[in-house]
């Protein structure tokens, strides 16, 4: 059980997160069009593991992605970005298959997604990932790598991993139908990972997409039941609650400024990774992460360049 009053006491290794999945381009509209009418767009680094990585990276912790991009110009095109910002590339691979994008139409509404996938679900356990796994403190992923064979198959073998080497394990549970293939339950597949990790987090959304629609206090129950060890369900303006199996407690939102909610979530994983391996507490990790997210509320774009958590930390008072 995660005490929400204590640090965690992790090993002493030499990278902080390791984050298993989709690196992907995000292709946007350049203007707002709802009946698909746009003639441009411009490509964007995407895929919320490796947002998650590139975050912590400016907070001050760090991290490694595994992933799996094709031999094409977007592959370069997203090697290149993670190594101008600094980042390891060691360990994403390069496979024979096209890498993957998702298309987006601006709208001022929430933009309905069409997703070409390649590359990102050919992802292999390899000794490159097994080394990198075993001197991590923290491992993350999300439903993108369960939804498709073989990248399922690599994922289950990294929770076996790191159960047996004592590595933190993050989920985060954000189902989406038209990712999985046809014919095949991805929700029972979810479902099936949720006693198995550490920490997850879902939203309304996705506690609706899984379980129908519910209060939150219902749906809390029902990861519980699964077997959660801890749940953090995030509800919008509304903050959070949290549940480690004997305690619940509510947080507020930090957000007054709102300009875009893209990637709000990956800015709350970020900060409340960095703040556990800072050594706060986990209670005080929540705060810290919901103040990264409101943070990043203040900006456009998924990826924003985040100070140091101590600054964010001094700007909400916490």
């Amino acid at each position: 059980m995660l005490e929400l009053d204590k640090s965690l006491n992790f090993a002493d290794r030499s990278n902080d997160l390791l984050t298993v999945g989709e690196l992907l381009v995000d292709l946007i509209s350049n203007e707002y069009d709802e009946h698909i009418g746009c003639d441009g767009y411009t490509r964007f680094f995407g895929g919320a593991p490796s947002n998650i990585a590139l975050n912590v990276s400016n907070l001050g912790i760090q991290s490694k992605i595994a992933s799996a991009v094709g031999e094409d110009g977007l592959g370069t095109f997203l090697m290149n970005h993670l190594q101008k910002a600094g980042m390891d590339t060691n360990h994403i691979q390069r496979v024979d298959e096209s890498t993957s994008l998702v298309v987006l139409t601006q709208s001022r509404n929430s933009p309905v997604p069409i997703f070409y996938r390649g590359a990102d679900y050919h992802l292999s356990f390899t000794a490159s990932m097994e080394h990198a796994l075993h001197n991590s403190k923290i491992v993350h992923f999300s439903c993108w790598p369960i939804s498709r064979v073989p990248a399922r198959h690599t994922v289950e073998r990294v929770i076996t991993e790191a159960k047996s080497h004592g590595v933190l394990i993050g989920f985060d549970p954000n189902y989406h139908r038209m990712i999985w293939p046809r014919g095949e339950d991805g929700m029972e597949v979810v479902k099936s990972m949720i006693s198995q990790v550490d920490v997850i987090k879902p939203s309304e959304d996705d506690a609706e997409r899984l379980f129908g629609k519910a209060a939150p206090e219902r749906q809390m129950e029902r990861f519980l039941e699964l077997g959660a060890k801890m749940v953090i369900m995030t509800l919008g303006k509304d903050g959070a609650l949290v549940c480690n199996g004997r305690e619940t407690i509510s947080f507020e939102s930090y957000a007054t400024d709102i300009v875009d909610t893209t990637g709000a979530g990956d800015a709350f994983w970020s900060g409340f990774y960095t703040a556990l391996v800072q050594g706060y507490t986990v209670r005080k990790a929540l705060n810290l992460g919901f103040a990264v997210s409101a943070y990043k509320l203040r900006y456009r774009g998924a990826v924003v360049e985040l100070p140091r958590l101590e600054f964010i930390k001094e700007q909400f008072g916490l």
